[in-house]
């Protein structure tokens, strides 16, 4: 049997240090693009997209409350930091150190209040300061930063906090519910009309109002939602399992009938 091949890097002194674990990590990835065959014939591009799903199970692990499962699941985003690293090192393009390098010249640089002189009175301040010094770095809008692919309840909320650190914000939370009453009333009167296109529009500007509510009062939208959807699964698995128990076709059932088991899913706490 071949032997196991596990390399540790050259820091003698404390093999369980930081620096030694993370060189050791990245040496394991070097050695998996060369010898194993999926790994090896993945780029930048293939592997993308199971990044936001890695971001996603660490939030779930997040809101779970498992800190075991949470410090899993750091480990297999830092396995896609470490994989994009290596990948961009073997054409040329950037390595590891650069990505380093980067962030820590960034974390510095837009927190002057930390590592320079610049005095803030709060959180405001600060935010404020970070957009301020992005432009300053030649972003040529607020909003550069904030990516389309993002899940549209997240993006609204994203786009919103941007334009609020430069001051395009309501002065209090009322003019937030106010437009949202607003886009209600505007929705139904397209809705009256039977205007597809306009209902679609006006639709759209309804859930960013109510993203922006959201906003206001510390809720983070798509947080919220995920958590409906959740709960919703819950119930509705409440409700199937019931049907197994009493030997009945959920499709047999009435919707008075699904919605007493509803109710009694609610009772007991899902």
């Amino acid at each position: 049997m071949e032997e196991t091949k596990f390399y540790i890097a050259p820091v003698p002194e404390n093999p369980d240090s930081l620096s030694c674990q993370f060189m050791n990590f990245v040496e394991i990835v070097k050695i998996l693009r060369k010898e194993c065959p999926w790994d090896k014939k993945q780029t930048n591009k293939s592997i993308a997209y199971l990044l936001i799903e890695e971001a996603y199970e660490m939030i779930d692990s997040i809101d779970r409350g498992d800190d075991k499962e949470f410090s899993k699941e750091l480990g297999d985003i830092l396995l896609h930091v470490v994989m994009h690293g290596v990948m961009a090192e073997e054409r040329n393009a950037f390595n590891l150190i650069d990505v380093l390098k980067h962030i820590q010249h960034k974390m510095i640089t837009r927190h002057p209040h930390v590592f320079g002189d610049t005095e803030v009175s709060g959180e405001s301040d600060v935010l404020k300061n970070w957009e301020s010094i992005k432009m300053q770095e030649g972003q040529h809008s607020i909003l550069q930063g904030v990516p389309v692919s993002l899940p549209a309840l997240l993006r609204a909320q994203r786009s919103q906090h941007k334009t609020s650190g430069v001051g395009f914000d309501w002065e209090h939370k009322d003019g937030a519910w106010e437009k949202l009453f607003e886009e209600i009333h505007e929705l139904k009167a397209e809705v009256d009309k039977g205007d597809k296109v306009k209902m679609e529009e006006e639709f759209g500007d309804l859930l960013f109002a109510l993203v922006n509510t959201a906003r206001f009062e510390g809720i983070y939208a798509e947080e919220a939602l995920q958590k409906a959807n959740n709960k919703f699964t819950r119930r509705f698995q409440f409700i199937e399992n019931k049907c197994k128990l009493m030997d009945k076709p959920i499709k047999d059932m009435t919707l008075g009938e699904m919605d007493a088991i509803w109710d009694e899913a609610k009772k007991v706490g899902l």
